[in-house]
């Protein structure tokens, strides 16, 4: 045991499983605790991989549909949206993003999955409150809150999917995500998704809540 302890922590490196480590209060040759915690973790990412895809596929397929109203149905490629979208010189640049998504493109629905997911939350920043979310808000997601402002609505959104993205990027690049409220982060996947289709929540709640909760049980 404690050879294959010392190797799975040699493989997996150090600075890796050092934070695993300490949540596990234990850095031992012979303590498993750690890399049970290490496997733990690996799975309950797993678990989430599928209700992260479905709302981010729903919120940018939310955000298409405003966009094909208010551009046509090639806004892809309709001068009036690449100007509206920023440009900085440093940090993300979704017009860059949009420019390489159409690029080898034919169709809106190729374009769609090449943008980034970060591309569809800038989208719910407040530079697009005139022209797109004061308008076509409620009517993509009519399960809001229809007593809150539209651009506290927005914002709210947005707010939301800057938790939900940074859980998915930890999730992608294999980081811990045990010291999250995972259950906070399931029910927030789950209410976006009921923003745009309480029905559409209810399904994907009904294959992975029961998951989650079941492993947030079995934390080593």
């Amino acid at each position: 045991m404690k050879d294959q302890i010392t190797a799975v922590k040699g493989a997996l490196s150090a600075p890796r499983i050092s934070a695993y480590e300490a949540a596990a209060g234990t850095n031992g040759d012979e303590d498993p605790s750690a890399l049970n915690l290490y496997l733990w973790n690996a799975q309950i990412s797993g678990v989430f991989l599928a209700p992260l895809g479905i709302c981010e596929v729903v919120i940018r397929n939310a955000v298409a549909d405003v966009l094909e109203s208010k551009y046509g149905a090639r806004w892809a490629w309709a001068p009036a949206f690449e100007q509206s979208l920023p440009s900085p010189r440093v940090g993300y640049s979704p017009r860059q993003d949009l420019l390489k998504a159409r690029r080898n493109a034919q169709t809106v629905g190729k374009v769609i999955p090449e943008l980034k997911f970060v591309f569809w939350q800038h989208m719910f920043t407040s530079r697009h409150d005139a022209r797109l979310w004061d308008t076509y808000l409620l009517q993509v997601m009519p399960g809001l809150d229809a007593s809150k402002s539209v651009r506290q609505l927005r914002k709210d959104i947005y707010d939301d999917l800057e938790k939900i993205r940074a859980l998915r990027n930890r999730i992608a690049h294999h980081e811990p995500i045990l010291t999250r409220n995972l259950a906070d982060d399931f029910t927030r996947i789950t209410q976006l998704i009921a923003c745009r289709s309480q029905l559409t929540a209810d399904w994907m709640a009904s294959y992975y809540e029961e998951q989650v909760q079941r492993m947030l049980q079995s934390r080593p």
